[in-house]
């Protein structure tokens, strides 16, 4: 009976959405939108001041235009109804666009078109995920501020552990469960105690 739940547990985390939230479209900057990204003027501080605001923490993703991975984590990963769910209940996200001209005010108050600014941060790859803390210094760039980056596409369980481990302040000094750490409990549990 385990093993039938394991196998079940494993097509429902690897199928790609059938029910639940729609994938992305994608706007006239070839990027994919979802309902939960921020349509903002691209100020870190305003960003920061409005997601807290709304008790949210603010996540920066940056994605590129043909991005193969962008559109993985658009079509498998976020509209999983419970990544997106708890996405759109607990995160305040701004999309960038790594070759955009948008101009961006970074934390330390230096403003820059998004591809310049990516190149200020150094992200080379999409899509990156910056984590941010409610609070951030004047003179910090974001990703000096970031309590955790994640770059790359994940499948959901990965995702939803990365959202929740930020969400929930593990990456906190005192709270003794580092994201590598937290996602293999998470797994285990997942998998009734099981660590295959």
């Amino acid at each position: 009976m385990r093993n039938i739940a394991k196998v079940l547990m494993a097509v429902v985390l690897s199928t790609p959405l059938a029910v639940g939230v729609a994938a992305a479209e994608l706007g006239d900057d070839g990027l994919h939108k979802t309902s939960w990204m921020r349509d903002t003027f691209k100020d870190l501080r305003e960003d920061l001041e409005e997601a807290n605001g709304e008790g949210k923490r603010l996540a920066l993703i940056f994605e590129q235009r043909g991005c193969i991975y962008c559109t993985k984590m658009h079509e498998e990963t976020f509209p999983r109804p419970e990544v997106s769910q708890y996405i759109a209940e607990n995160f305040f996200v701004v999309q960038l666009n790594l070759h955009g001209d948008i101009e961006v005010t970074d934390f330390d108050g230096e403003v820059l078109p998004e591809k310049e600014m990516a190149r200020k941060w150094g992200l080379l790859f999409t899509p990156t995920i910056l984590f941010l803390p409610e609070a951030v210094a004047d003179d910090a760039t974001a990703p000096e501020a970031a309590v955790a980056v994640m770059p790359g596409a994940f499948g959901a369980g990965t995702t939803l552990d990365m959202f929740t481990w930020v969400n929930e302040k593990r990456y906190a000094a005192d709270s003794g469960e580092d994201f590598q750490r937290y996602h293999a409990r998470r797994i285990r549990e997942r998998n009734n105690g099981s660590a295959d």
